[in-house]
């Protein structure tokens, strides 16, 4: 299939001008004081320090000290961009769809700034500008790019104001970390009240498939909406999963559906007051999801699309969708944004590959209830013999609290013949709940090196094996395979 087919059709529902968020401006504005040119130096001395004894790619702590030293510097460096800030939060997805949305800005002439490490905290956002800017504090080029930030689902709230985003994607808002962020329902009200307290309200980009997300376009306040989703009951489950974190309306009324794509994202109606999934501006009709990737016939604003996404799984498609319709406010056109997409390699520690000892390995990120669902269901669509190691932390990024496997379907592994060695700190815990879905697991090996051994020793010269890791276990994997396979460290993989 050609990478890329267009054709016009009339539109149903034109979306916003893409002028309101192309336009540029003709200096940068906002020039550092002499305090915080010396702030960002020293951040970007800190980074080097930190590359230089190991300590990691120097992705946060920047931004700690710059920030520390110059507390507006948010403020300060987000005026500089002439095309403005985007902004992309949500529970999962937000390092893929940065990396996807920033491939298609390239490939549409416009340079972002951006922070692909997944460093998605303030200092995150700091360290990602003390990192580019001039020995003035001031940002080459600036009346030509745009600042593009993934930001945590938590601190969003205190960081939308500061960082004035002209667009503000929203990608979906599920259980994670409740030791951290507590439930859903108090996430979705901060962002509510951030969009209802800013000066000038951003163009939203939000999931109609997840009615949280869908309803903050009441919210808007006058700024226009951009909707994506999905319109293909091939790819729809044929029962809920127990990743469900939106179940009632804040009417009161439970949600009925006429298609559940995953947890509680689908076509979904609320019977009591009327509020309805509304048609997406950008969907997805025809999907087929394939072990390696995905063929996606989308529609953008009444324009037929279809594109490979070199992704596999069904929550990959929505990512891309949700870059697909930023791109197009942004005013990228639709030929260019899949020729883009089917161009992206998968982000940081995202459906990463590794040849390693004759193996090939793919790393897969799982932190939550609904992102390991997608997962597993990842797994099951690939051929056998299936070999997986599973890797599970309780760090401060993964959550302390793991109880959430529990919430996660391992029992779609039940009955594929899969080889699954366990690991991380908490190995046992993650063999006990491998045990209940029935699932025997053929080794638990707390240490990283020694369970990827075991785990490569069991997959034979040629084949695939699976790493599925939490966050924290999930960096240590990645450095050791970068290691064997030759590779470069992660920061340094970015472009």
């Amino acid at each position: 299939m050609d990478a890329v087919t267009a054709t016009a059709t009339p539109p149903s529902a034109p979306l916003p001008p893409a002028s309101r968020i192309a336009s540029t401006s003709a200096a940068p504005r906002g020039a550092p004081t002499p305090r915080e040119r010396v702030a960002l130096l020293l951040g970007r001395g800190a980074r080097e320090v930190a590359r230089r004894l190991g300590r990691g790619g120097g992705t946060a702590i920047p931004g700690l000290v710059a920030g520390a030293l110059a507390p507006r510097l948010v403020e300060r460096l987000a005026s500089q961009p002439g095309r403005g800030v985007v902004t992309v939060t949500g529970t999962n997805g937000k390092t893929t769809t940065t990396h996807l949305l920033a491939a298609i800005m390239r490939a549409g002439g416009i340079d972002p700034l951006t922070n692909p490490s997944g460093s998605n905290l303030e200092r995150g956002v700091i360290a990602a500008y003390s990192g580019s800017v001039d020995g003035r504090g001031l940002l080459p080029q600036a009346a030509d790019r745009a600042g593009l930030f993934e930001v945590d689902e938590a601190v969003l709230a205190r960081l939308l104001p500061r960082l004035r985003p002209r667009l503000a994607v929203f990608l979906n808002l599920f259980r994670d970390q409740l030791d951290r962020y507590g439930e859903v329902d108090s996430v979705a009200e901060g962002w509510a009240r951030a969009l209802d307290a800013v000066d000038t309200p951003p163009t939203l980009v939000l999931n109609a498939d997840d009615p949280t997300i869908a309803q903050l376009a009441e919210h808007a306040r006058g700024g226009a909406t951009v909707t994506f989703g999905v319109d293909d009951d091939a790819v729809a489950l044929t029962h809920a999963d127990h990743a469900s974190d939106a179940r009632f309306c804040t009417c009161g009324s439970r949600f009925t559906y006429a298609a559940i794509y995953m947890g509680h994202v689908g076509r979904w109606h609320c019977p009591s007051c009327g509020r309805t999934r509304a048609t997406p501006d950008v969907s997805a009709r025809r999907i087929v999801l394939r072990e390696d990737g995905s063929s996606v016939e989308a529609t953008i604003a009444g324009e037929a699309v279809t594109f490979e996404l070199p992704l596999a799984g069904l929550y990959s498609v929505y990512n891309a969708l949700a870059a697909i319709a930023a791109a197009h406010a942004i005013g990228i056109d639709a030929p260019t944004i899949a020729s883009a997409l089917a161009e992206a390699g998968p982000a940081f520690g995202r459906q990463e590959r590794f040849e390693v000892a004759g193996r090939r390995v793919r790393l897969l990120l799982a932190k939550n209830p609904s992102g390991l669902n997608e997962v597993l269901r990842v797994l099951t669509v690939a051929a056998p013999p299936l070999t997986v190691l599973a890797m599970l932390n309780d760090g401060v990024q993964d959550g302390q609290d793991v109880s959430w496997i529990y919430d996660a379907d391992l029992e779609m592994l039940a009955g594929t013949d899969a080889t699954v060695v366990c690991s991380g700190d908490r190995a046992d815990d993650l063999a006990l709940r491998c045990s209940l879905a029935g699932v025997t697991p053929v080794a638990v090996i707390a240490h990283t090196e020694r369970a990827l051994d075991a785990a490569l020793a069991r997959t034979a010269p040629g084949a695939r094996l699976d790493v599925v890791a939490t966050y924290t276990a999930m960096m240590d994997v990645r450095a050791a395979l970068a290691r064997r396979a030759g590779v470069g460290a992660y920061w340094e993989a970015q472009p």
